[in-house]
């Protein structure tokens, strides 16, 4: 088999996920000493520990990859906070829960005054977009680990968030079933998964592409993640309307619908328009359709899983805050499988996107 351009660049997904089942292996094997109180099984965007018999605790963690390279490289460190916010609080929203509060973590490689007051700024705009607060954090200075792009303006920004969801409220998708629709919400741009493969494409982010519109290639790189909380919260609270699943697309594309604790397939035939920062990623290099697929959510960040007679109901509300929001396909009874007709592709959550 022939190395993939994500492996190329640097990120082997496979061996990552041969790595990552041995870590969850022993993880899950934690014996606390006591009941435990975790609701959801591994693979979910978040999990859910039960305070009691009738509140749970929603938990995420997640980063900002290697986006924080082009942000260094343009000097630029105002939006990527933002991107922090979202990553963790579009993961907390996948169950159903209120995103209520995030804990952000910067490693520096110089505690340099300007440039953590731009990512401070970030933060505050994604938590108010997001309507969380930041009581904490930490900040370590790591010059031994950490080194920039240039140096010494190197640093990483993690977060870990958590909100609160009543228990018999919980949005596992196991309520889902074939005959029920996919509605899909646009994406901001390359979000933050898959920048390693798309810096690869580019030799110079001060180029100005047409096809960008006038914009810089380093400008669409950084484009802040699009945080969906609002839009999510309001959907959930719709006595109207029945959301029986929720998946964050990331790395792993439309496969993250597998994610979904549900035994059925998704068969998407009316995809959202590919943004063209995507088209020009792959007109740079050599990789795959599939493997575009798989690495990049190419321009739909969201999927909300709903009974078909609640579409309109549903696009509705998510309008109201995102434009461009679409039904994009029906739930199958073919288990374990997303199909893309479109592009004569299907694909396991194991084993990636193949010739249909």
């Amino acid at each position: 088999m022939s190395e993939s351009a994500y492996a190329g660049a640097g990120v082997d997904t496979d061996r990552a996920g041969q790595a990552l089942a041995g870590l969850v292996s022993v993880l899950t094997g934690i014996d606390p000493g006591r009941e435990r109180r975790t609701v959801l099984g591994s693979g979910h965007y978040a999990n859910i520990l039960a305070l009691d018999a009738d509140t749970g605790i929603a938990l995420s963690t997640d980063g900002v990859g290697s986006k924080v390279i082009i942000a260094e490289q343009l000097g630029r460190f105002d939006t990527v906070g933002i991107d922090c916010i979202a990553m963790n609080v579009n993961d907390i929203i996948c169950v159903g829960a209120e995103p209520l509060a995030l804990l952000d973590y910067i490693a520096v490689e110089q505690a340099d005054p300007d440039m953590l007051r731009e990512i401070a700024i970030g933060l505050k705009v994604g938590a108010e977009l997001a309507r969380i607060e930041i009581p904490g954090g930490e900040l370590a200075q790591l010059p031994e680990l950490i080194r920039g792009h240039p140096s010494p303006y190197g640093f990483d920004l993690v977060g870990a968030c958590f909100g609160t969801i009543a228990l018999d409220a919980v949005i596992s998708g196991s309520r889902i079933e074939p005959g029920d629709a996919v509605i899909g919400i646009p994406s901001s741009g390359v979000h933050s998964n898959g920048l390693t493969l798309a810096r690869s494409a580019f030799e110079d982010l001060s180029e100005r592409p047409d096809e960008l519109g006038g914009a810089t290639v380093g400008e669409t790189l950084l484009e802040p993640t699009t945080i969906y909380v609002r839009a999510v919260m309001d959907l959930i609270a719709s006595d109207a309307i029945d959301v029986r699943g929720l998946a964050h697309i990331t790395s792993g594309g439309l496969l993250n619908l597998l994610r979904l604790e549900a035994a059925v397939g998704y068969l998407i035939d009316a995809p959202l328009p590919r943004l063209p920062i995507f088209a020009l990623i792959a007109s740079r290099m050599t990789v795959e359709e599939a493997e575009l697929l798989e690495v990049f959510n190419l321009g739909c960040g969201f999927c909300c899983v709903v009974p078909a007679s609640d579409v309109d109901g549903a696009l509705e509300v998510i309008s109201a805050h995102h434009d461009g929001a679409a039904l994009i396909g029906s739930v199958t009874d073919r288990c374990g499988m997303v199909e893309l007709p479109y592009a004569r592709l299907s694909g396991r959550k194991d084993s990636g996107f193949s010739a249909a």
